[in-house]
């Protein structure tokens, strides 16, 4: 082991709430596209509110990478609103150790078949409205999910994944096209109403629960931006699939709940099929970027399977727009089929 984990190990037992040797021995629990460390522990006898055998999770976020500050506040504005995540019970932000509650180890992407697909995400849907419905007295305190933020986004499909991964640069008119097309896509954005934003609201971040389902992970990058942002996240997942259809129910589902709450009006439907349309594909130019970075950077290559279920969306949805025609056409003719050359290789 490490020395930081002797370290956390050592926090652990020295917990003023908690008596000394009273967690077992940390385990991981989960893998972070972050410098971010999940361990789960549990008690070895009852103490207090707490009862033996009862699970919590340490998070191991080294601070000269890691910031626990957004975490802890985002979490207790959750929470606030009704929103089942992970509470802070101690914390240690010098070293960048926290002790959570554990919403176990059943994740939406370990769950969904055609069966459950349905009722999960209707109760996935309950619990996003319900964090933009009662989000105003929080967002002020939100980072911006501004222009320069979505651009930086953007950036990382045509550093990271074009041109790092596959190679490929593009010529000068491409260039003009390509800002084009960012500049639709980030006006999209903008023009639409703003709300407290996840920011990666999607199958491996939701966990099943048999009580308050879902519960809510990775949290902690949250912004006060787009209403759809975390809409097209959930229905246009990068890590599963569903038929066009279902996707399309879902989404009329969502917008017919927003209307009910005044968020939108009836006659909203088509701009707002454009707008969770163009910030789908924003988010996917992003985050197949990063799935690139994880690779190249950091020595992930777990992500680089789900690229091209997420190049997939920009394609099919792209066509469907002609100022999105570039991009599509790029993904389409000259990403993809570099693609699996290039991961063959990997």
């Amino acid at each position: 082991m490490t020395q930081r984990f002797d370290n956390l190990q050592s926090w652990l037992e020295q917990l003023d709430s908690f008596t000394q040797d009273i967690f077992t021995t940390p385990e991981p629990a989960s893998n972070d596209a972050s410098f971010r460390r999940y361990f789960r522990t549990q008690l070895k006898h009852s103490i207090g509110e707490y009862s033996q055998g009862q699970t919590f999770i340490v998070m191991d976020a080294p601070p000269q990478h890691e910031d626990c500050r957004p975490f802890i506040k985002v979490s207790q504005e959750m929470t606030a609103m009704g929103v089942n995540v992970p509470r802070v019970i101690e914390q240690n932000l010098e070293q960048g150790f926290l002790l959570l509650t554990d919403l176990g180890a059943d994740t939406y992407a370990s769950k969904l078949n055609e069966s459950t697909a349905d009722y999960l995400y209707r109760d996935a849907m309950r619990a996003l409205i319900k964090l933009q419905s009662l989000s105003e007295p929080y967002v002020n305190g939100l980072p911006s999910y501004d222009g320069p933020l979505l651009a930086t986004e953007m950036s990382l499909f045509s550093d990271w994944l074009c041109e790092k991964h596959l190679g490929l640069h593009m010529s000068k008119l491409e260039k003009i096209e390509w800002q084009d097309t960012q500049d639709v896509l980030i006006q999209s954005a903008l023009q639409q109403p703003r709300t407290y934003v996840h920011r990666d609201y999607h199958s491996r971040n939701l966990m099943v629960l048999a009580k308050g389902n879902p519960g809510v992970l990775d949290f902690q990058d949250a912004v006060h931006g787009p209403l759809t942002y975390d809409a097209v996240s959930l229905f246009r997942d990068c890590y599963v699939r569903w038929p066009a259809e279902q996707v399309k129910e879902w989404i009329r589902e969502y917008f017919l709940r927003l209307v009910e709450l005044r968020l939108l009006s009836r006659d909203e439907w088509k701009p707002f099929v454009k707008s969770i349309d163009l910030m789908g594909i924003q988010r996917h130019l992003k985050a197949s970027g990063i799935f690139a970075r994880l690779y190249h950077r950091d020595g992930k290559d777990g992500y680089l399977a789900d690229i091209p279920n997420t190049l997939n969306y920009i394609v099919e949805v792209g066509r469907e727009y002609p100022e999105m025609r570039f991009v599509a056409n790029l993904v389409e003719e000259k990403l993809l089929p570099t693609l699996i050359e290039v991961n063959k290789a990997v």
